[in-house]
């Protein structure tokens, strides 16, 4: 059997996540610098067949279970298929379910802020300038609704919004995935991508 909805998320959220700074930036690094990758890789590449085969689209039906949904074609697609193109696979499929949580209410109804972040997320990882704009209102809301003890982590995440904006309005795509996607690059594309200053790999403010 894989896992269901339930199990992503406390897999992916802990019961009790700390808003000290320190905690916080632990756990922002878990999520995002790899910490989690070994364990995703070894539990969750059955349901990530899974939910790309369409077979757990039921869990869309329910606010948290379409979270986890999401969380498992965004965010470890990209672990389990890192550095090819299996890893932005299922970037349409999890923007397309981000959108419609949002026009019925399923966004809204989440009560975390970490939840939200995460249903918002697979906008950011949109190459499309709409969905771009969509995320950064998103974010920037989340900036002032949030805790104070965690909004310095939630405007980074804006900032970030903002920046992968940027990229997508300076080449309409993100260089670095080029080569995965056996994109060409254009010269001005490799002087970027020569630069290495990715926006995913800014460094977590500490």
């Amino acid at each position: 059997m894989t896992a269901g909805p339930e199990e992503v998320l406390g897999f992916w959220f802990p019961a009790q996540l700390s808003t000290d700074r320190a905690d916080v930036t632990r756990q922002v690094e878990w999520w995002f610098r790899g910490g989690a990758d070994r364990e995703i890789i070894e539990r969750f590449p059955p349901l990530l067949e899974r939910a790309a085969r369409g077979e757990v689209d039921a869990w869309s039906r329910a606010p948290r279970s379409r979270l986890a949904l999401i969380i498992t074609l965004d965010q470890f697609a990209r672990t389990i298929h890192r550095g090819t193109a299996g890893a932005f696979s299922q970037d349409a499929k999890a923007a397309a379910l981000t959108l419609e949580g949002l026009d019925n209410g399923h966004y809204a109804a989440l009560r975390s802020h970490w939840e939200k972040l995460f249903f918002a997320l697979p906008l950011g990882h949109s190459e499309t300038p709409a969905h771009l704009d969509r995320v950064v209102e998103l974010m920037e809301a989340l900036v002032a609704e949030g805790p104070p003890e965690v909004r310095w982590w939630l405007e980074f995440s804006a900032s970030q919004a903002r920046r992968h904006r940027d990229v997508i309005g300076r080449f309409g795509r993100h260089p670095h995935r080029n080569a995965a996607l056996g994109r060409q690059s254009t010269p001005d594309e490799l002087e970027y991508l020569a630069r290495g200053e990715f926006v995913h790999t800014r460094p977590v403010p500490r």
